[in-house]
């Protein structure tokens, strides 16, 4: 086997599946996508999120100009989070997506459980 390619980012579908292929990251977007939130309160409605692993999914998806950070002056200083025009436009994808989930999980749960349950299968 030969040496493995370092990876770079001239796939377009990769770079952009390494940022939205994480739970998180979907989610931030789609409570984004209901307007402006501030830190505390998207913690509160992602269920399961930690404050460390939200605070770093909010610097990747900023960092990839997908949301905007503000500080509000007030004392104490707080920060709220929106999503940007291009935020807003994979908002759109991940809307049909998120659709096609909500169609056709049944189906996909009660295949898994179809196929869990053959003999044949170890």
């Amino acid at each position: 086997m030969g040496a493995r390619r370092k990876l770079d980012y001239d796939c377009p579908i990769r770079d952009v599946l390494d940022r939205v292929g994480d739970a998180w990251s979907v989610l931030t977007i789609l409570e984004l996508s209901k307007g402006p939130c501030r830190f505390n309160a998207l913690r509160r409605v992602i269920d399961g999120i930690s404050q460390r692993m939200l605070a770093v999914t909010l610097r990747h998806l900023e960092r990839d100009g997908l949301i905007s950070r503000r500080v509000l002056p007030t004392a104490p200083p707080q920060v709220e989070y929106a999503l940007t025009d291009r935020g807003q436009s994979l908002h759109a994808a991940i809307g049909q997506l998120n659709s096609w989930a909500v169609e056709h999980q049944p189906g996909i749960r009660a295949d898994r459980a179809e196929y869990d349950d053959r003999p044949d299968v170890a």
